[in-house]
């Protein structure tokens, strides 16, 4: 039988300055993950603007835009030129007063396949997201395109295996985690390494037990007090990590994907075949007590 093959792309980048400026860098980028015969490309996590999170300023707003809006405009019209899927993380204005952290996924001919809201919102030291984000109402439902079909979380999703789970469940192929994570002035040297570690960690994790290519793009660059780390990766099926970033430049990650590995890895590692789908009761529970 022929082999299932797509060629997918990671796009690691810094924020330009202005949105112009940034639809334009993405356009040069997108190009040249075209020439690089890249069929799926995924940017990070709200590429269009700063990562607006480190504090709670209302003007930070301004920032979002529609799902009709120019990020997303240009997006479809390079989907369209290139018979590319792109995967454009934005900053959502649903409504007055309504915000979302929305992965819109784009099909190779400039239509919308999909959107994902992101469902996890965290609340950390300069990642104060609830501020600006409603948690997602979409669920972890897939996304068919062209190439293949989607599981896109959005960064803080990619800690939790219940949502990966779901997303397998529902036949996705590739997971996308878009991102924008990074070390905090003052704990680089003492908690760098440790964190870089566990975030891959946990999405390799998620590969594993579910037999599954993933890919997670971040930003890089320093904005605030926060430095983007970058290191940008894509997992197989067996959590080998078959393609890695560097922590500060930006870059194109291009990777061939075997679909076709996936059932392979499953007929031997058969967690799903052995879910004990009758004792997860407990798993709708905040904790059991």
């Amino acid at each position: 039988m022929p082999r299932r093959s797509v060629r997918i792309g990671l796009l690691q980048m810094s924020y330009a300055g202005s949105l112009d400026q940034m639809l334009d860098e993405v356009e040069k980028r997108i190009d040249e993950a075209a020439s690089e015969s890249v069929q799926i490309v995924c940017l990070q996590e709200l590429f269009a603007t700063p990562y607006p999170c480190q504090e709670e300023d209302h003007c930070n707003f301004d920032f979002a835009e529609t799902l009709e809006g120019p990020s997303v405009r240009r997006m479809q019209a390079l989907a369209k030129r290139h018979e590319m899927v792109i995967v454009a993380p934005i900053f959502e204005k649903r409504a007055a007063g309504v915000y979302h952290n929305t992965a819109v996924v784009i099909d190779w001919d400039g239509s919308i396949a999909g959107t994902y809201r992101k469902m996890h919102i965290p609340d950390d030291p300069l990642y104060y997201e609830k501020f600006y984000f409603t948690p997602g109402d979409l669920g972890f439902r897939t996304i068919q395109t062209r190439y293949a079909k989607l599981g896109v979380g959005v960064c803080w999703d990619q800690w939790f295996p219940e949502a990966a789970r779901l997303f397998a469940l529902a036949g996705a192929e590739i997971l996308f985690y878009p991102t924008a994570i990074g070390w905090i002035d003052g704990e680089k040297e003492e908690f760098g390494a440790g964190q870089l570690d566990a975030w891959q960690t946990s999405m390799r994790a998620h590969a594993i037990a579910n037999g599954l290519w993933l890919g997670a793009p971040n930003r890089v660059g320093k904005e605030g007090q926060v430095e983007f780390w970058g290191s940008s990766f894509v997992v197989s099926p067996r959590g080998d990590v078959v393609a890695q970033g560097g922590d500060s430049d930006e870059q194109v990650l291009c990777v061939d994907c075997n679909l076709d590995e996936i059932d392979v890895v499953r007929t031997h590692w058969p967690f799903l075949r052995d879910r004990r789908i009758d004792a997860y009761q407990g798993l709708g529970k905040r904790l059991i007590d």
